[in-house]
């Protein structure tokens, strides 16, 4: 029961995304605030229940009425924790926090009321989703402690581009059976085994772009072997029929396993 609510709740994806934070900072070497931190993680809940709900009806506010009433709690009390870190963060920031929220919007509701919303539209459905969370776990920290975009951000920003690319796979491969004909996602273009092997050359393209790096550790280069190794292994022995939690539970959780290595790596160094 409790790990239902977890993971229905959006608590578990909440901290794959700080996960992706915390590996930011490590990459980056940059001390990301904890204001950011609390900031994105209170976000993250209302903005993916409300995604889900919009998902299973055209009336979003009639269906986010009749969702489990703890869910709608625990949205609206993470709304205003959200609100009260994000008064703290830069102005930058903010600015990049309402590009970002334009993108979920527009991704959840239909621009026009006879148009689909960008859901519907699976190869725009994944860019947007990579946008969103390369956007919040590595533009928004450089944004906040006052970092130039340079060279290495950009080559962090493409390499979290991929890896939300490979990670998407599972979660496209399990809705073949739900997703309309007409969305055209990557799986329904090419077929579950050509949509495997993309994931691996992704997977492969993420860990090259590492030696583009103009600074590099060795730290650096372990996390994202680790991190390649992973979303191979993943790809390699994704299975045609998932269990229930597969994709939002053990997918979602390799951010916060490659983040808990890391630190461990880390305080080791």
């Amino acid at each position: 029961m409790i790990f239902d609510f977890y993971v229905k709740a959006s608590i578990h994806v909440s901290l794959a995304v700080v996960s992706f934070l915390y590996l930011t900072s490590c990459f980056l070497n940059i001390y990301i605030p904890k204001n950011l931190f609390f900031y994105v993680f209170f976000s993250t809940i209302p903005a993916y229940n409300f995604i889900k709900q919009s998902q299973k009806g055209e009336n979003q506010f009639l269906r986010l009425l009749l969702v489990d009433k703890k869910i709608l709690w625990l949205s609206f009390v993470s709304l205003g924790c959200a609100a009260y870190f994000g008064l703290q963060l830069a102005a930058n920031t903010l600015i990049g926090v309402s590009i970002l929220a334009l993108l979920v919007v527009f991704y959840t509701i239909p621009l026009f009321p006879s148009r689909k919303n960008l859901r519907h539209f699976g190869i725009v459905k994944i860019l947007i989703i990579g946008l969103v969370w390369t956007g919040a776990t590595v533009i928004l920290p450089v944004l906040e402690v006052r970092e130039n975009l340079v060279w290495d951000v950009w080559i962090e920003s493409w390499q979290r581009f991929l890896v939300i690319l490979v990670l998407m796979v599972p979660f496209e491969i399990r809705d073949l059976g739900v997703d309309s004909n007409e969305m055209m996602t990557i799986p329904q273009r090419l077929g579950i085994y050509k949509t495997r092997r993309a994931g691996i050359l992704l997977s492969l393209i993420f860990f090259l772009l590492t030696f583009l790096m103009d600074d590099l550790s060795k730290s650096e280069a372990f996390g994202k072997a680790l991190v390649a190794i992973s979303l191979v292994t993943l790809m390699i022995r994704l299975p045609k029929k998932q269990s229930r939690y597969f994709a939002s539970f053990w997918v979602e959780a390799l951010p916060i396993f490659w983040a808990g290595l890391l630190y461990v790596t880390f305080e080791i160094v």
